[in-house]
């Protein structure tokens, strides 16, 4: 590029040697350059011999000796402005805020400092003393490749192209249920419904589970279908305490980390904008339809550029699967209780004598109303260990177990009854929470 523009200076002095007569939008004109271009170099060029060459190269801008420090008075002032802020900030100020106080610093003004032109200089001094420490290196860790149908990834995916309750009543007019392998990145169902709540979500999982059988892990987000209430209660919800009696493990994900359940988030990108944005679908008929042929497009006919499918349709990269064991016909409906072995609930004994874990009253001593005590979840013998203090002062049987194993249809009817159960519970508890807010 340098060797353009020398070309470019030599002909400017050639041209303006031999017509002197020009002005300087002709000879622009005939460089094809810029008037302030010509006029600069013209006026480098009366400035040295007509034969010397090196001034048709650029000059170099940078500094020839380092900028002066700082004055040592301005500096202590940022320091004062940062570790003091003034005017009653009640924050530690930045770069920008220490300069607004500085330009306005009487002081330095009749010292005859003078500000910093910029941030930058500002931002210099508070790192070199250690006052802005700099962001700590992230580090990317890729997530350790699962086999398949190790962990499987659910979530719900709201269909927005259906138009929504004309009394603005419902939030989710329609919802798919969608299930991804972590390990193989396959679509293993989608289930499109209306009314997704604890028990027809239950519903669903449970003919997924009929289906492909039991995985090691289900992961899913904090959506109160399946952890139950926001403010939660003692003892896991119905749909974990499902989980958990058929061996899964449940993994909920922590608040606002959707990179937790990465694999089926990646597939409602997928699915919304090359299927729902397409085909725009606005009744339940229609978004089963064409979630139906996009499942199959997704799995057999769509490359992936997924790791583990390296550029292949996930049903091409895994023509076949492992074989899940399979839902079992007996369960023991109190299996659950082992999670939370060892779990201590603290409680204040009430006027009665009794405390009250996960809904359910239990009486400790009347005598002790308005202490606090220790009850310790013994699971092996299904009881609560009541400790005051050090001193463990009574056993109580946990109320709500079956005690006995059960036909596995007739403990998901039971489950079924406990998730509309947590429903009602949660939709009553709305009702009264709205209620009070009219009231107060």
């Amino acid at each position: 590029m340098e060797a353009q523009w020398v070309a470019k200076r030599a002909m400017l002095r050639h041209l303006a040697s031999l017509h002197p007569e020009w002005t300087r939008s002709q000879l622009a004109a005939a460089l094809g350059a810029s008037v302030s271009f010509v006029k600069k170099w013209l006026k480098r060029f009366r400035e040295t011999d007509p034969h010397d060459l090196h001034v048709l190269f650029s000059r170099a801008r940078a500094r020839h000796t380092p900028p002066p420090p700082p004055d040592l008075r301005l500096v202590q002032r940022i320091i004062e402005i940062r570790m003091a802020p003034p005017e009653n900030l009640q924050r530690t100020p930045g770069p920008r805020t220490i300069l607004y106080y500085l330009k306005r610093d009487a002081d330095l003004a009749a010292q005859g400092i003078v500000a910093p032109r910029s941030t930058r200089t500002i931002w210099k001094i508070l790192r070199k003393l250690g006052l802005i420490l700099d962001p700590a290196e992230r580090t990317h860790k890729p997530l350790e490749p699962c086999e398949p149908l190790q962990e499987v990834q659910t979530d719900f995916k709201d269909i927005t192209t259906v138009p929504p309750d004309p009394q603005g009543k419902r939030q989710h007019m329609i919802e798919t249920l969608n299930f991804v392998d972590a390990g193989t990145s396959i679509l293993l169902s989608a289930q499109p419904h209306d009314d997704f709540h604890a028990e027809t979500a239950l519903d669903a999982v449970i003919t997924f589970l009929r289906t492909y059988g039991l995985p090691a892990m289900l992961t899913f987000d904090r959506d109160p279908r399946w952890v139950g209430s926001a403010s939660g209660r003692d003892f896991p919800s119905p749909f974990r305490r499902f989980l958990l009696c058929l061996g899964i493990q449940p993994n909920v994900c922590p608040p606002q980390r959707p990179d937790k359940n990465a694999y089926v988030e990646r597939y409602h990108r997928s699915y919304n904008q090359e299927c729902l944005q397409i085909h725009r679908p606005t009744t339940l008929q229609e978004v089963r339809e064409v979630t139906e042929r996009f499942m199959q497009h997704y799995n057999y006919e769509r490359p992936h550029q997924g790791r583990s499918c390296k550029d292949q349709p996930p049903r091409v990269a895994f023509p076949t699967l492992p074989k899940l064991p399979a839902v079992p016909e007996t369960i023991d409906p109190d299996r659950w209780l082992q999670s939370i072995h060892g779990h201590a609930f603290v409680r204040r004994i009430g006027s009665d004598g009794c405390v009250e874990v996960d809904e359910e009253p239990y009486y400790i001593k009347q005598a002790l109303a308005g202490q606090y005590v220790v009850l310790l979840v013994n699971a092996p013998e299904k009881l609560f260990e009541v400790y005051q203090d050090t001193t463990l002062i009574k056993h109580v049987p946990i109320k709500g177990l079956h005690g006995e194993v059960l036909p596995f249809d007739r403990y998901v009817t039971l489950i079924k009854q406990e998730a509309r159960s947590e429903q009602r519970r949660q939709m009553m508890s709305g009702r009264s929470f709205r209620q009070l807010r009219l009231w107060a």
